[in-house]
């Protein structure tokens, strides 16, 4: 069994170092729905080197994973700040910080975009990649701090970084794609 982190038991799972879960509200009404995704009084995931300079947004469909086979992740500047505003995804975030306290930590994070929403905040030098686990596609903002830079942007294969889930077993995608669409 793979097991994820949500908002509900993020305090029973050691997260990696620097990585931020902030709880997003969703307000109803009878017109619909409407979601804060980024504010800048919002501590700790805005402000002090997380300042806003550009938004994207991902549609991928049902059990795709982005960079299926290869680890992504921004080496000097950029950190992510990922939010699902439609489907649910699983993120994978992963610690390459050999100075790190959490060196070699893998986190795996559930996120719904009508369930307990939450930004997650991906710290720079962590191995990162998602896959959508809902039935539908999947709509991912990324809100990232910084413009866009080729040099931020590396890839490392799965078999050169050997990341690990507790039980040993080396991470891939197709164990979440057993988890999920059994």
């Amino acid at each position: 069994m793979i097991e994820v982190i949500t908002l509900g038991n993020k305090e029973k799972t050691k997260l990696i170092e620097g990585v931020l879960l902030y709880p997003l509200k969703i307000n109803r009404d009878k017109s619909g729905v409407l979601v804060e995704t980024l504010r800048k009084d919002w501590k700790g995931i805005f402000g002090g080197g997380r300042e806003f300079f550009m938004q994207y947004y991902s549609v991928t469909a049902s059990g795709v994973a982005r960079d299926e086979d290869v680890w992504h992740y921004h080496p000097n500047i950029q950190e992510d700040r990922f939010l699902v505003a439609q489907g649910a995804i699983v993120t994978a975030v992963a610690d390459n910080r050999s100075d790190s306290k959490t060196f070699g930590l893998l986190n795996l994070f559930y996120m719904e975009a009508n369930k307990d929403p939450y930004i997650l905040l991906i710290p720079k030098n962590t191995l990162h990649g998602f896959m959508v686990v809902s039935k539908e596609s999947a709509v991912l903002l990324n809100f990232p701090t910084a413009l866009y830079n080729q040099i931020e942007e590396v890839r490392i294969p799965y078999s050169e970084a050997k990341i690990k889930l507790q039980d040993r077993r080396i991470f891939s995608w197709d164990l979440v794609r057993k988890e999920f669409f059994k």
